[in-house]
């Protein structure tokens, strides 16, 4: 059984993680369903929110890789329900 989940990320510096952070997102595009990106130049600041539809396990993992990146900050919110895909 999968869940649904939002993944949002801010990377406080998008120059220096944004190609990592790319990466990792590329890797786990088998579980991706939806992102969008809104970049704050001003503040030298990107928010991206990442829709995924996976097991615990993908989702943890995909989390943990994207949090392990120097500056970018995550959280995960997770459906309680699950769903068949």
């Amino acid at each position: 059984m999968k869940k649904i989940a939002v993944i949002s990320s801010i990377l406080e510096e998008p120059q220096k993680c944004q190609e990592l952070f790319n990466r990792v997102v590329s890797d786990y595009s088998r579980i991706v369903r939806g992102r969008m990106g809104i970049p704050f130049n001003e503040h030298g600041i990107s928010v991206v929110s990442i829709t995924v539809v996976g097991t615990l396990n993908e989702i943890n993992s995909f989390t943990g890789k994207l949090g392990s990146l120097e500056s970018v900050t995550v959280k995960t919110a997770i459906s309680k329900k699950e769903v068949k895909v």
